[in-house]
């Protein structure tokens, strides 16, 4: 089967896919998610920081890409579950080998950050361009 695509190329869209998976929010909603499906209160307990309406309008753009799933049951009051479609279940055990990658090796980064910090800022606290 030919390759189809080419990330390197401005007219291609799977650059469009990359910026999609690439958000924060969506990298932690998605392997989130792969436990099963969830309701919009368990997604916001499990993902401390998240506000209600980043996490609607994430879900919604997850939706419309055909990453998520939204199953209303049209009960009072409302009842809407979210789930991964086939196409975001194949993504997530890449996004959950960086979710860990980033848990091992956030503190080396927090130290590179730091030094640099100091290497860089001017006696009034201010970075150096």
């Amino acid at each position: 089967m030919p390759y189809p695509g080419n990330v390197y190329s401005e007219k291609c869209s799977a650059r469009d896919a990359l910026a999609l998976i690439a958000g924060k929010w969506v990298m932690l909603i998605l392997p989130a998610l792969a436990e099963g499906p969830m309701r919009n209160g368990e997604l916001l307990r499990k993902i401390e920081g998240i506000s209600q309406k980043v996490l609607t309008q994430t879900l919604r753009q997850l939706e419309r890409h055909g990453l998520v799933n939204r199953i209303d049951y049209g009960e009072k009051p409302a009842c809407v579950e979210y789930s991964l479609t086939h196409v975001a279940a194949s993504l997530v055990d890449t996004l959950v080998a960086l979710d860990r990658w980033a848990e091992v090796n956030f503190p080396e980064l927090d130290a590179a950050r730091i030094k640099y910090d100091r290497q860089n800022s001017t006696a009034d606290g201010a970075h150096k361009p």
